[in-house]
């Protein structure tokens, strides 16, 4: 640490004073950095530790001072002390760096502060004059996705599995066998343990070498980069921030990089993203103005640049920074720099020879690996139940642990009452401590009890919902052959939560309709144009021009349609699709000219397209000039100035483009909510009505303005822009800013409407899920009229629907609080109580009513009021949905509708939630919600990504809910259920028979059996029968979308349901230990005729009555499972019999040979012995068939008296198989077919 050359001590002293916050002192590791030679020691001298802390002391003074300043203070450059440095350079930058520390700690909150790094472009100090080198350390470029090594694995994995409360419940209970005297042995606890933490150690373990060996490819992967005007290859690894990197066509991005230059004369390149969210398509990224001219090695070496940008972060599509170019001028060049200047790692190279671009972030900090990092766990209702239950089965275990030890020592306190023979302690025991030996005892009874604990529940629920999972993704009929995609499943712990949803919240464009728009007409200063027929985008051969559909315009009007056609020409972001790499317009068979557009927005493509077919066509973007082809075929070029784009809140777009003849136009396109305040003048009245008009017939509808600067109102802009764009703190919202005061004073040119198709099936979906008792919300951004007309047409809304408006036009009538209480009158008054229970979408006897709601409205129902409290208008507006049948969200912003999604989520009924969308717009609900599902649409794949699970229209959500959603329910309600139930026929016939062998803790069962029941003999068929099980046919859910009620509201985890099932397990287990008991008893039925003691009778022991008990509870819990189920096939049939059949062989084995390596023989013989008398085969027979009588009579009284719905189906369903003769299906049908993409 301790730097010895008096060069790199000055320039430690100048980084002292003129270093920013964000750039950190690191000295350089070796002289070629510096570039000087020589060494000078010499001692901490008075002279410079006073000069350090005096600089220390001003430095501290201007961090503090700088806040209101914006900027951070740069005091003039000077030294610190004598250029002859001492050894006190380590003390000195230690303190300079505690100081820093200190300052930078408290301006951290500071608003004006800014958390950035600076970049220099190939490792070159900036020219002298510039800002001072500061090297600075980052991290290589390894990706390490994997989470273990080869040396913490173990103790790691080990950690991640105790935090589960049921492994460290088991960890615990087998530390105690082991310390204290129990009366099982420490294998029955311990051998199921490691069987679960093994088999999901082995697991995590295999998927996480797959992952060491992706890394390590990718690591490994050679990379071309620029030392001193050369190329040179080395291994991605090793790259550095910095370094300039050559990324050739179909190569991948090694790391995150800023775009320089590329062998494109235009300066930009073509990447697809796949890797990376999933989108397949070309997406264009431009290169730096002032670099991209730079084509070869050599220029590229000589370029002198420093880049600040922001620290990294996760997300994709956002990225802030600024290059300063350095030249022989005094002061750099400074550029914004976005994500359009960005290439990502993981993104392919397309279309282009070569790309050059400096390295900003790598390895682990690049956004592709920050990304790794998954989303938020999400808990499903039955999870939740599921650890309830636990808990209430603990404090059962706990509280038969305390009463056996109260009434042990009940037992022994009367006199000549003792511990058995066999049973007695030593004298040290004796003389103990009556508290501590009472807390052995229960931690003994705790131990003899803890198997009602299932200690392999977890394991099977994760493989059930693993497994489960893929039977989504290979459902043949969610493939959609148009796109080619087929439904993801992005998480598998929520399969089961899509049998609960009770509200759905969707998106309007491009989830309920198909998101491909074709232009139908504009409205120019209140006169109507319509293109001539259109088939298949193209126009008809012989057609072209316009049709007018009302009077004629009158004079001055071709200047202005000309105007608005060219508005329509230049205001937009798309790009004209190459082929054979020739740029521009190609010849139709029509002998017309046409193109290919590619553009984010459908919107866009559809006016450009819609314009074309009026008179004007888009050319290309070439050298920074806009090409378009006028009515005349003369081709007209506009210089692009200025884009000011669109986003969600402003909900417009600019463009600023000069002419040939020097003219500066503004053009402003967006919503009518948005264009017509800030017009000043136009033929507002008539536009308006059309537009209104549009929107009643579901056409989406754009407002067109410009306004006409001069040179000075341009360069104005420029300064305006050029300050927000550079801006490394806020940037989005300094622009936002700069916008406001730009695009106002606009004059009204017209509008224009596009069509945008309902999604097939969209209406027959809505009306299923309304029949299954969900209430369908649907979250927009469209105008209110346009949303409504949609809504009619998806039968969301009906002709006997009553509107609710709760509008900001309705509100300037009335007041908020006028409003609420008039809409909760009415529907209060008409509906009653429009519950879940009796809502169905369409009912004969109450009053249907729809809610319409805009997102300004929406913001004063979720504002605290003046008083401070914000809940009485949140509860009365929930009030209000509740009675509604639908609910339209219209003009919302992306936080509106996660807004939505959470008030709804957080009422206090607590439903559970999902949300639909196929945009960037809609991932803030889809996380949002309980469960989030993305469509895989023509806006990218962000909703996709954020989403739990994703399909390819929302024609699939139908099946996703009623089929997939209400199988997963049940089966692993049955399962949870099942594992419960079990464990208690299995524990309470050991608690009963201590109190027939004196409270001791004498075992029931056998160690073998104690640790195989859950592992072994009953977990195979309930993990089959929660994968395959189907309570009525796929084509009766469909049919019959109101057996979805049945299973709302957790109703097969209920308390009611659950004691039940517990209840079922005591009776099972009376019957099991009483009829057995008895058996015993009646020496008559022991006889056997072949075994003769001195009594003639054989007496059968405690190992052979347990093993009696064990049998009859193995039979019992496997056929009530058999009597579970609905859906044969041979696999059933296999696992079903395979297993009793399994135990019965493994029995046999195990008491028919003397296993030399265990220390007792107790079993040897018992299993033969008891299957040798008659009687005992006719006790097994009765004793199963007793148990399994409620069940049966349950099933037949409920089926007869009270039958569900579902029920009701399965009757009916029973008696059309049998009459038809129906066969059950072959293996084959149940397993996918491979699919052919």
């Amino acid at each position: 640490m301790c730097a010895t050359h008096p060069r790199r001590w000055n320039r430690f002293a100048a980084l002292c004073a003129h270093r920013t916050p964000s750039q950190s002192i690191c000295l350089p590791h070796s002289d070629s950095q510096v570039g000087s030679s020589g060494q000078e020691t010499g001692a901490l001298s008075a002279h410079g530790v006073c000069s350090v802390l005096i600089s220390l002391a001003a430095r501290t003074a201007s961090l503090f001072m700088c806040g209101s300043s914006g900027q951070w203070c740069r005091p003039a450059r000077r030294a610190l002390c004598p250029a002859s440095p001492s050894a006190a350079v380590l003390v000195k930058c230690l303190l300079v760096s505690a100081c820093d520390s200190v300052a930078l700690a408290m301006c951290a909150g500071e608003e004006n502060w800014v958390d950035s790094r600076t970049i220099y472009v190939g490792h070159r100090e900036p020219p002298p004059g510039a800002e001072a080198y500061i090297p600075q350390r980052h991290p290589d470029n390894r990706i390490v996705s994997s989470k273990y090594t080869f040396w913490n694995f173990i103790p790691k994995n080990l950690f991640e599995q105790f935090r589960r409360i049921a492994n460290f419940y088991f960890l615990i209970i087998f530390l105690v066998q082991l310390i204290i005297d129990t009366p099982t042995s420490p294998v029955t606890s311990g051998l199921p343990l490691f069987f679960v933490i093994t088999v999901t150690a082995i697991k995590q373990g295999y998927e996480d070498w797959l992952r060491h060996k992706a890394d390590n490819a990718m690591n490994q992967c050679p990379v071309h980069f620029i030392q001193h005007g050369k190329l040179v290859r080395k291994q991605s690894r090793k790259l550095r921030v910095g370094d300039i990197v050559m990324v050739k066509e179909d190569e991948t991005f090694p790391c995150d990089l800023i775009f320089l230059s590329s062998s494109r004369g235009d300066g930009t390149c073509h990447v697809t993203t796949a890797s990376l969210d999933g989108e397949s398509s070309h997406k264009t990224h431009y290169a730096v103005q002032d670099t991209k001219g730079f084509h070869t090695e050599e220029d590229i070496d000589g370029l002198h640049a420093t880049i600040e940008c922001e620290q990294p972060q996760p997300d994709l599509y956002k990225f802030v920074g600024r290059i300063n170019v350095y030249s022989d001028r005094s002061d750099p060049v400074v550029r914004p720099l976005g994500s359009e200047n960005l290439l990502l790692r993981g993104a392919t190279l397309k279309n282009t020879e070569k790309v050059f671009g400096v390295a900003i972030y790598t390895g682990m900090e690049t956004k592709m690996a920050l990304n790794y990092q998954s989303k938020s766990q999400k808990r499903s209702a039955v999870e939740k139940s599921m650890n309830v239950f636990l808990i209430v089965y603990l404090c059962i275990l706990i509280s038969k642990a305390l009463i056996n030890t109260v009434l042990k020592y009940v037992w022994q306190s009367e006199p000549f009452r003792d511990e058995p023979w066999y049973n007695q302690k030593t004298e040290s025991e004796r003389q103990r401590n009556l508290l501590l030996r009472a807390l052995t005892d229960f931690l003994a009874f705790m131990v003899l009890f803890n198997y009602i604990i299932p200690v392999s529940m977890y394991v099977t629920v994760e493989m059930q919902k693993f497994l489960g999972s893929y039977f989504i993704t290979w459902d043949e009929e969610m493939f959609d052959e148009d796109t080619g995609e087929g439904p993801l499943v992005n998480t598998s712990d929520l399969n089961e939560e899509l049998g609960q949803v009770e509200y759905i919240f969707t998106d309007k464009t491009g989830t309920l309709t198909e998101n491909n728009m074709e232009f139908k007409e504009c409205c120019i200063e209140g006169h109507v144009y319509v293109p001539h027929a259109v088939c298949n985008g193209q126009v008809l051969p012989g057609a072209a021009g316009i049709d007018m559909i009302d009077s004629s315009p009158g004079p001055g009007a071709r200047e202005r349609e000309e105007l608005f056609f060219r508005a329509l020409c230049l205001c937009h972001t798309i790009q004209v699709k190459d082929d054979d790499d020739v740029d521009g317009p190609r010849k139709s068979p029509d002998g017309g000219k046409s193109c290919v557009y590619i553009s984010s927005s459908p919107d866009e493509v559809a006016l450009v397209e819609g314009v074309q077919r009026l008179g004007f066509t888009y050319l290309r973007l070439k050298d920074g000039y806009m090409e378009i082809l006028n009515r005349e075929n003369g081709v007209e070029r506009f210089e692009l100035l200025e884009i000011l784009s669109f986003d969600s809140v402003r909900r417009r777009m600019s463009v600023i483009v000069k002419s040939i003849t020097g003219e500066i136009y503004l053009f402003c396109k967006g919503a009518d909510s948005s264009i017509f305040p800030r017009v000043i003048e136009g033929k507002v009245d008539q536009i308006r009505a059309r537009v209104e008009r549009n929107a009643v017939e579901g056409l989406r509808t754009l407002c067109v303005a410009y306004k006409r600067l001069t040179p000075e109102d341009y360069e104005g802009i420029c300064t305006l822009l050029q300050a927000a764009k550079v801006a490394l703190q806020d940037r989005e919202k300094k622009l936002a800013e700069a916008y406001e005061q730009i695009e106002k004073d606009l004059i009204l040119l017209g509008a224009t409407a596009v069509e945008d198709r309902l999604q097939e099936k969209a209406a027959d979906t809505i009306e299923a899920l309304q029949k299954a008792g969900i209430k369908v919300w649907v979250l927009t951004g469209d105008k209110m009229e346009t949303a409504a007309a949609t809504c009619y047409a998806c039968r969301l809304f009906r002709r006997g629907t009553q509107l609710l408006e709760l509008t900001t036009k309705r509100l300037e009538e009335q007041s908020l609080h006028d409003v609420l209480f008039e809409l909760s009158k009415t529907v209060l008054r008409h509906s009653g109580s429009l519950t879940r229970d009796n809502f169905s979408g369409l009912s004969a006897d109450l009053q249907d009513f729809g809610l319409i709601i805009d997102g300004a409205a929406l913001s004063l129902v979720m504002k605290p009021r003046e008083d401070g409290s914000g809940g009485n208008y949140r509860e009365l507006f929930l009030e209000i949905c509740r009675n509604c049948s639908a609910v339209l969200c219209c003009r919302m912003a992306p936080l509106q509708k996660a807004q939505i999604v959470k008030l709804i989520k957080l009422s206090k009924e607590h439903p559970i939630t999902l949300a639909i969308g196929d945009g960037a717009n809609d991932v803030s609900m889809i996380l949002e919600a309980h469960v989030g599902i993305g469509v895989i649409g023509k806006e990218g794949r962000q909703a996709a990504r954020n989403s739990d699970y994703a399909v390819p229209k929302f024609k699939h959500l139908k099946k996703m809910l009623l089929v997939h959603g209400h199988f997963y329910y049940i089966r692993i309600s049955e399962l949870v259920q099942y594992f419960f139930y079990k464990n208690v026929c299995f524990i309470f016939p050991q608690f009963l028979y201590q109190f027939f062998c004196g409270f001791s803790q004498q075992t029931l069962y056998d160690t073998a059996y104690l640790t195989l029941y859950n592992i072994s003999f009953t977990s195979l068929p309930i993990l089959l029968y929660s994968l395959m099980e189907q309570h009525v046919s796929i084509d009766t859910l469909r049919r019959e979308p109101s057996l979805y009620r049945d299973i709302a509201k957790n109703a097969l985890l209920r308390w009611r349901v659950f004691i039940y099932w517990t209840l079922l397990g005591v009776f099972d287990a009376l019957v099991f230990f009483f009829g057995a008991y008895f058996m015993f008893e009646n020496t008559t039925v022991t006889s056997n005729g072949q075994i003769v003691t001195t009594n003639t009778h054989m007496i059968f022991g405690n190992w052979t009555f347990g093993t009696l008990v064990f049998t009859v509870m193995v039979f019992t819990v496997t056929l009530k499972l058999a009597l579970d189920t609905h859906y044969w096939t041979w696999i059933n049939h296999f696992v079903i019999w395979g297993s009793l059949l399994f135990y019965v062989v493994f029995s046999l084995l195990w008491g028919g040979i003397i296993w030399p390596f265990l220390s007792y023989q107790r079993m040897y013989y018992v299993f033969i012995q008891m299957l040798s008398s008659g009687p005992a085969w006719l006790v097994i027979i009765l004793l199963v068939t007793v148990s399994l009588l409620p069940d049966v009579l349950k099933k037949v009284l409920c089926r007869q008296l009270w039958p569900s719905a579902t029920e009701r189906i399965q009757s009916t369903n029973l008696r059309a198989s049998v009459a038809a003769g129906t066969e059950r299906p072959l293996l084959k049908d149940l397993l996918p077919r491979p699919r052919r993409r």
